[in-house]
């Protein structure tokens, strides 16, 4: 990313390469990545450096649109401060003035971040259950029992899902939410959520 800094102030900024016509002057979009920031910076043209100090994690996070300033020789693009997402669901009251047409009180205004990580658990569990769901049918048609490593696996499977989603529940912000998924540099690595078991070799 480059800005055109005209007058000691960002007029332009350039999300890739280019052509461009400065004063009376045409230049070829090749000249973001032949010249050298010297050559570049001579007709005012300057690479922006990113600032992330204010970015955070979208997925838990709305983040500003960046600002750009020049000082001090380089041009550097910040971000303000970033929202919270809601925890969950927020949903259309009567009397909000906003409401679309054709839009009922108790829709999903706002999506948060929590239901669908609860929806993630119950998928992956099905995931992890399904290919060995044969097994119980088999069970249930011929009595042919199902081997204990398995029936234990299973139980194993539901006890994780139903602690995984307990914790998550049990979070008051999208802070604890993501705390939650971050793993330790443990052998295996582990996180607060949780990590499912392991399926049996037999």
């Amino acid at each position: 990313m480059w800005a055109l800094v005209e007058s000691g102030s960002v007029s332009k900024v350039y999300t890739r390469p280019k052509s461009i016509t400065l004063g009376d002057i045409q230049y070829p979009s090749n000249i973001f990545m032949l010249w050298t920031s010297s050559e570049l910076e001579a007709i005012g043209i300057y690479e922006v450096v990113i600032d992330n100090t204010n970015y955070k994690d979208p997925a838990y996070y709305i983040n500003t649109n960046q600002s750009f300033a020049f000082g001090s020789g380089k041009v550097t693009a910040t971000y303000g401060t970033a929202t919270a997402r809601p925890l969950d669901n927020v949903l259309w009251q009567d009397g909000d003035s906003d409401m679309p047409e054709g839009t009922s009180v108790g829709d999903v205004k706002q999506s948060g971040v929590r239901p669908p990580k609860l929806a993630i658990v119950d998928q992956q569990a099905y995931g992890l259950l399904q290919p060995n769901d044969w097994m119980v049918v088999r069970n249930a048609e011929s009595s042919k029992a199902i081997p204990s490593d398995w029936l234990d696996y299973r139980v194993a499977v539901r006890t994780a899902a139903t602690d995984m989603k307990t914790k998550i529940n049990a979070v008051a912000n999208v802070d604890a939410l993501a705390a939650l998924y971050v793993y330790n540099d443990a052998t295996p690595p582990v996180r607060p959520l949780g990590n499912w078991p392991t399926e049996p070799t037999s």
